[in-house]
């Protein structure tokens, strides 16, 4: 598997001393162009174990603007393996072209199919997924945002043995599945925090799924409204950051758990440790959908 096998391990770039917390980014954001940040680490034993079993066509979901729709389109292609998306949302049936997410798959031989979002809400036990499913003899399936049991064992590589030094491992959460596997790589001393993208407790119960472990915990007080939502004060800050420290940021994710740790700091409601290691998960293809949005709301867009 030389895709995976050839690339680097990020590194950690340090950021600033804010009221004494010393703060770096791990820059997994760099570790490929398009299979980038916890994409890469999810999707890694998954597409290794599609090979190693020989099977032909891989089916996955997300939104229109998914990471991760783009990223399993990315492999598929570039290892010779069919791939279908399944989309939420089957309005997008005839605008394929109005998303750059979707239109990237496309290019990549991804098969997208738009279900209805009560359709999709019920993935794989749906009417239409299940056509699918019977249609083809053998495929792979992969959940929402890969997490499962080997994509958790991949984001257990996220950290090394030289990160043992910091006090907290903060990420941003999704599905639960890269902070599941930064818990289970945890030294003892150490707190991981999460960060709620979504206004949802599922990511709760998945980790409780795979780490028996106490040194952990997620906020919710900064999802913005929910997943995908923004405020114009996220933006300033997002386009602050980059200009001070050259490093794009992803609205979804890290965006939002960079603004809440500066946010926290200087409000003196930091508790979790001096030395702070930030992980930043990639994401950066959905910035130029987010752009979209935010002209279309007459609001400030990334400048980056």
């Amino acid at each position: 598997m030389i895709f995976f096998d050839n690339v680097k391990n990020s590194v950690n770039q340090p950021l600033e001393v804010i009221n004494g917390y010393k703060i770096f980014i791990k820059r997994e954001d760099l570790l490929h162009p398009i299979v980038s940040g916890n994409k890469f680490r999810k999707l890694k034993y998954i597409f290794k174990e599609i090979i190693i079993d020989k099977i032909p066509v891989a089916i996955t979901f997300g939104g229109a603007f998914s990471n991760h729709l783009a990223a399993t389109a990315y492999l598929g292609d570039e290892l010779g393996i069919k791939t279908i998306g399944i989309v939420r949302g089957q309005e997008w049936r005839d605008k394929i072209n109005e998303s750059n997410t979707l239109s990237y798959c496309s290019s990549k031989k991804m098969d997208l199919i738009c279900l209805s979002r009560e359709a999709y809400k019920k993935k794989e036990t749906s009417v239409e997924v299940q056509k699918i499913l019977k249609s083809i003899s053998n495929c792979r399936l992969i959940p929402e945002g890969g997490t499962e049991s080997l994509s958790v064992k991949g984001c257990t590589e996220i950290l090394r043995p030289q990160d043992s030094k910091f006090d907290v491992i903060c990420s941003s959460v999704g599905t639960g599945g890269t902070i599941a596997g930064l818990i289970t790589a945890s030294c003892k001393k150490q707190f991981v925090l999460g960060f709620n993208a979504l206004n949802s407790s599922s990511a709760l119960n998945l980790v409780n799924q795979y780490t028996k472990k106490k040194n952990w915990g997620i906020t919710n007080d900064f999802t913005f409204g929910g997943y995908g939502k923004i405020k114009p004060e996220l933006i300033n800050f997002m386009n602050n950051f980059y200009k001070q420290y050259k490093i794009p940021i992803d609205p979804v994710y890290t965006g939002k758990m960079l603004f809440a740790i500066f946010e926290l700091i200087k409000k003196n409601k930091w508790r979790w440790g001096k030395k702070i290691l930030v992980i930043h998960t990639g994401g950066l293809q959905g910035v130029s959908g987010m752009n979209k949005y935010l002209e279309r709301k007459k609001l400030p867009i990334l400048t980056y």
